[in-house]
């Protein structure tokens, strides 16, 4: 898991422009849109034809890959205070992770959801739920917000404030709920939605519940002797600075600056592409 998450951000680091600028934007426009529509057409066939139904694919109905993200859960008026929050959240990540990487885990969400999709139209002949297919690659969203920002307080219902972690908790639950509500294959949906969640933030949740996370909460970095201890070591080494996540070095770009975070546990260095864009250390 740590590995693939030092590849992705390599990748990123090497391709920052990979991937659609303001993807979340366009995802929510779509839906909206075509929630207006589905408003308007009783009979169904807007989504019929968006729908990620593997048969039609097989005919070469290939837009389906894509257009079933754009499927609204459902058809009431709730719909438009989650794709204002799903905008939110999204957005939000965007600015944390940056282009390439947002679009990475929304694309990998996806993938999964499409090779689950054709996993049992072969092993059963059955298809998703056209509302429910997409639903929870948004929501799994929410588990990736509340990893990075617990402590945000958003205001259920416009109006009582609760912080972000408490919400995912919720939204644990809802998952839950919904393998046992929802009849197969749809109840299998929210956990190929986590899968992707673990994937790009395992390492995070996981560290954060160890034990050594917890003892290590209650100690208190001496900043000053980590940065001697830094200077000692950068006196042996042949640059002065060094991106801790592509690895990039003052010596060999020096066109780029380098600086150091400190939201991370210890004394990291980072370039300007990666001074926000970086997963903060633990330890």
């Amino acid at each position: 898991m740590k590995a693939f998450i030092r590849w992705v951000d390599r990748f990123c680091a090497r391709n920052p422009r990979f991937g659609i600028a303001g993807l979340m934007r366009i995802l929510v426009i779509g839906n909206a849109a075509i929630w207006l529509l589905s408003m308007m057409d009783r009979t169904g066939t807007v989504i019929y034809y968006l729908a990620l139904y593997p048969q039609m694919i097989l005919q070469g109905q290939l837009w389906r890959l894509v257009t079933f993200v754009f499927v609204p859960a459902s058809s009431g008026f709730l719909t438009l205070i989650f794709l204002y929050f799903y905008y939110f959240i999204g957005t939000t990540m965007e600015r944390e992770w940056g282009q390439a990487k947002f679009s990475l885990y929304f694309f990998s969400g996806m993938l999964f959801t499409v090779i689950f999709a054709f996993i049992v139209y072969f092993a059963g002949g059955r298809t998703l739920s056209p509302y429910s297919v997409a639903e929870y690659i948004y929501l799994s969203m929410f588990f990736t917000f509340a990893t990075y920002y617990p402590d945000v307080q958003v205001l259920l219902f416009f109006f009582i404030p609760v912080k972000v972690k408490w919400l995912a908790f919720v939204d644990a639950a809802f998952f839950l709920i919904s393998v046992f509500r929802l009849s197969f294959p749809d109840s299998m949906l929210p956990i190929v939605a986590v899968l992707n969640y673990l994937l790009f933030c395992g390492d995070i949740l996981f560290a954060g519940l160890s034990p050594a996370r917890f003892r290590q909460r209650s100690r208190t970095i001496n900043f000053h002797t980590q940065a001697a201890r830094v200077r000692r070591e950068q006196q042996s080494a042949p640059y002065r600075f060094k991106c801790a996540v592509c690895g990039r070095t003052d010596t060999e770009h020096p066109e780029l600056e380098f600086r150091y975070c400190s939201r991370c546990a210890g004394y990291h260095c980072f370039c300007q592409e990666h001074i926000n864009n970086h997963i903060h250390f633990n330890e």
